[in-house]
């Protein structure tokens, strides 16, 4: 590895290319192990570069057999070739073609960038930097060019031959057992969504008849005999075609639209051009191979890849810096699908427990970055949740504050003006303002200052007057190269509720009628006072969770309780539940653990608000179902901050769950027994909730610590006819010590040893089983004849699913769980450093930890830092050590 691989590229750099690619011609002459490349391509210098310079190609891994310019072969002192790119010195000032032939090998690809094979089939996967290890190419994200593609190759092995567009030809190749087909995308792209697939796929079809009246043809590719889980997967995507036409008025622009089902993939799926690329999890289903949380998953996920058609496709980025302006703008896009077809409060609280439980913890730690980085050293690592999850925050915010009906219009400029174009985040900003008219200024500093802003709210009555004055504060933490933060605006939606729970009217002292209670807070100190307000009011603050902060105030356990019981506001009602457990919660697990906070009378007085939530027969049986969920152990750390005991919070959160199992348990039971039968499965929101709301019931019924309640989890398991109650019925076994878990465990598997995707449930219960030998048994499962270090899928079941989702066990005490990760790490990073960093990035939060923990977490990072490691997982580690 060269050093200046490791220097890091910064924002304020960006120039312009040299050279553009109007037209790209592909002819693919596929084998496994020699795949060979002829690449037309038809350039011209840039006008905006600067001055006539060496055409400078990115390259990786690519053999080169020959290159011509304008048919005319350069001799080996005319060009340059490196590891790393392609350059020749002299080339016209005018249009010209540049011919390459090249060679790489799609079976040794073990990283799964490029051109890489599949169970047999060939395929690619070029965001953000893959296609240079197909051909030299100006693998940038601003150059665009039209494409057409010819795949050839073997007839037998290869029957599907895809590419980006539509199809134009395909035939036979005279005298061999080859064949052929060509493909062309008349819109133009960069090379990173390039897609090409060829194997031995079945398919299934559909259509769609588009609001113009065209007919678009669907096809899901899949290994044959899968064909029967791709049905949820047509249907979610038909789904997304008509809701994209009806809320965002945007229509497909193809003649197909194809989705191939892949099992070796480094992310969940890919938005090619007509050709998406998925990983398989992520597209197949059916009732007793795939939960309730899978159906959900894919309907989102192919939702978003196809949001991308217009959110990052016709629209792209200009740079990597820029990658918030497809991924968060078409998170949102999916969330926003995915509220409308489902609960959308529910789908609200997990939207934002995902954020907490992810995006928080980055924001607060070494890993730190803007929405809109300025710098990095390996773009694979910026595919985080800032980038995606709090850059979809951002886009809520922008539709909150602009209206929805504003946000529209400002969209609709921003294809109007952009369309074929690649653009920066100030581009769409300034579509949102010049159609609103709002001055959206200000709001550049969420997409360029990292960490999470704190609102310090308290409210002051005064009864001569009948006012509430809302006093907030606004708190921007310090994180990595941004020490001094400015101002943002956020929008903060309040309601303040009277002695019988009912909202209060809301004028401002100013005479301002606030209908929606939206206030916008810009500045570090801001009051506002509310007049007629005939009592002390009870505060809800933040109403759907209406910007990505972390919220602070005056308010007691009473208030709490009070909201709990009559928010009308379903995401702070939900809050109130989770936040009153965590002050028991982290109260018992400060410093050291005691047990108080969560038997005595607090913890009483929440499981009888539990329970009439549970009750209430007018709410979603999925809301109910959430509200008895306690805060995770991650949720109680993250509270806690610093000096994190993990064993603490675990004994902590136990309690409590044993508490409110006791406290209720008639009423679970109760619940438990109403709902047994849900008639014959269906993935609907309404189904799903009851599922949803039994299980959760199931669990605090188990916490208990009766035995006959874990009998009753060990039925649930023996009659599940569905996933999600076998599943989840083996999630809450998995802890325990007991015949019943192992018999369990062990039927699972007999089960299901020869279906992938399923069996890696069973490696992720297992990890993420809270158990003192938990390091032990996923250190086991690697020598298992069914673990593979290089299908990611598996990986991230077993040592993403311990590392992320097992905080007991990752943290033990003795550091084993940290010296285990590291070890797998270092041996994946030799082959998929993409896959390692990821990995890496769990070590994020160990400054946090009690003092014995953070040494070993310490101690294993150093020892990281002193092996040889790839670009990606260099970045993770060096920026996660930091500076002392």
């Amino acid at each position: 590895m060269h050093e200046s691989d490791r220097q890091p590229k910064h924002l304020s750099d960006y120039a312009a290319p040299d050279y553009l690619i109007e037209t790209v011609d592909l002819d693919f002459h596929l084998e496994p192990e020699r795949t060979i490349v002829h690449a037309d391509l038809a350039m011209r210098p840039n006008p905006e570069a600067k001055a006539a310079r060496p055409l400078v190609l990115d390259g990786e891994g690519v053999e080169l057999i020959s290159i011509a310019v304008d048919g005319k072969p350069l001799q080996p002192d005319e060009y340059s070739a490196t590891e790393t790119g392609l350059t020749v010195p002299d080339v016209p000032t005018g249009p010209f073609t540049l011919s390459l032939k090249t060679a790489c090998n799609p079976e040794a690809n073990e990283a799964l960038l490029g051109l890489y094979r599949s169970n047999g089939a060939f395929c690619t996967q070029c965001e953000p930097e893959g296609f240079r290890r197909i051909t030299f190419f100006l693998d940038r994200p601003d150059v665009l060019a039209t494409y057409r593609v010819r795949l050839e190759a073997d007839k037998k092995t290869n029957p599907v031959l895809l590419s980006n567009g539509n199809p134009v030809e395909r035939g036979d190749v005279e005298g061999t057992d080859r064949h052929y087909a060509v493909w062309e995308d008349p819109h133009p792209k960069p090379s990173y969504l390039f897609a090409a697939v060829a194997g031995d796929l079945a398919k299934i079809s559909d259509s769609f008849t588009t609001q113009s009246g065209r007919e678009v043809a669907l096809n899901i590719y899949v290994e044959h005999g899968k064909e029967d889980r791709c049905d949820w997967a047509m249907e979610s995507l038909k789904n997304a075609m008509k809701w994209d036409e009806e809320r965002f008025g945007r229509e497909y622009d193809l003649d197909v639209f194809n989705i191939v089902a892949v099992s070796d993939f480094n992310m969940g799926a890919m938005e090619n051009k007509g050709l998406n690329i998925f990983n398989d999890k992520l597209v197949l289903a059916r009732p007793d191979t795939a939960s309730d949380a899978d159906y959900a998953a894919i309907e989102g996920v192919i939702a978003h890849e196809y949001f991308h058609n217009w959110t990052g496709n016709r629209i792209t980025c200009r740079d990597w810096f820029q990658l918030c302006l497809k991924e968060g703008l078409t998170v949102f896009r999916d969330q926003e699908f995915s509220a409308d077809l489902r609960a959308g409060p529910v789908k609200r609280i997990l939207d934002v427990r995902n954020l907490k439980s992810r995006q928080f913890p980055e924001d607060s730690g070494p890993l730190a970055h803007p929405v809109r980085p300025g710098s990095y050293i390996e773009i694979n690592n910026f595919y985080t949740a800032t980038v995606y999850e709090k850059g979809a925050e951002l886009c809520r915010m922008l539709q909150t504050m602009l209206g929805r009906d504003d946000f529209r219009k400002g969209l609709d400029l921003y294809f109007e003006r952009h369309d074929g174009q690649a653009v920066t985040v100030e581009d769409f900003l300034a579509a949102l303002a010049d159609a609103s008219g709002k001055d959206l200024s200000e709001f550049m500093h969420w997409y360029n200052q990292a960490g999470t802003p704190e609102l310090a709210c308290s409210l002051d009555y005064d009864q001569q007057s009948k006012t509430a004055t809302l006093n907030v504060s606004q708190i921007l933490p310090a994180t990595p190269g941004q020490p001094n933060k400015e101002p943002m605006p956020i929008p903060l939606r309040i309601g303040l509720l009277g002695p019988n729970g009912d909202d209060l009217p809301l004028t401002l002292e100013d005479g301002t009628e606030l209908s929606d209670g939206l206030l916008e807070v810009t500045e570090r100190e801001q009051s506002f006072t509310f007049t007629g307000i005939p009592t002390p009011p009870t505060p809800s603050l933040l109403r759907e969770f209406s910007a990505p902060v972390r919220l602070t105030q005056t308010i007691d356990l009473e208030q709490i309780e009070f909201l709990m019981m009559h928010d009308s506001d379903p995401f702070n009602r939900w809050q109130a539940a989770q936040s009153y457990a965590a002050k028991l919660l982290t109260d018992a697990a400060r410093d050291r653990y005691n047990p108080e906070p969560v038997k005595g009378q607090g913890a009483s007085r929440l499981a009888k608000a539990l329970a009439v939530t549970a009750n209430e027969e007018e709410l979603a049986y999925a809301y109910r179902g959430e509200m008895l969920k306690l805060p995770s152990e991650s949720d109680i750390a993250r509270e806690l901050a610093r000096n994190i005991d993990t064993d603490a919070i675990r004994e902590a959160r136990e309690t409590l769950r044993e508490t409110i199992g006791n406290a209720i348990h008639a009423d679970l039971a109760g619940i438990y027994e109403e709902l047994a039968d849900t008639g014959p499965y269906s993935p609907d929101g309404i189904s799903a909730g009851k599922r949803s709301m039994r299980i959760a019931a199931l669990d605090l019924l188990v916490g208990s610590g009766k035995d006959d309640e874990l009998e009753r989890a060990a039925a649930h398991y023996r009659g599940a006819t569905n996933m999600t109650d076998a599943i989840y019925s083996l999630l809450i076994l998995a802890p325990h010590d007991d015949p019943r878990r192992d018999e369990a465990m062990a039927d699972f598997y007999e089960r299901w040893k020869d279906d992938a995707l399923v069996l890696d449930k069973w490696f992720a219960v297992q990890a993420r089983s809270a158990r003192p030998d938990s390091v032990e048994i996923v250190e086991g499962l690697l020598s298992h004849p069914k673990f593979s270090l290089k299908n990611p899928n598996r990986v991230r079941a077993l040592i993403g699913s311990f590392a992320n989702g097992n905080p007991t066990g990752f943290n033990r005490k003795d550091g084993a769980g940290y010296e285990f990760l590291a070890e797998c790490a270092l041996r994946i990073d030799k082959f998929n450093p993409h896959m390692a960093a990821r990995l890496l990035g769990a070590f994020e939060s160990w400054r946090f930890l009690e003092p014995n923990r953070e040494a070993h977490a310490k101690a294993t990072l150093e020892g990281l830092a002193n092996a040889e490691l790839s670009t990606d997982s260099y970045e993770i580690v060096s920026k996660t050590l930091g500076d002392e």
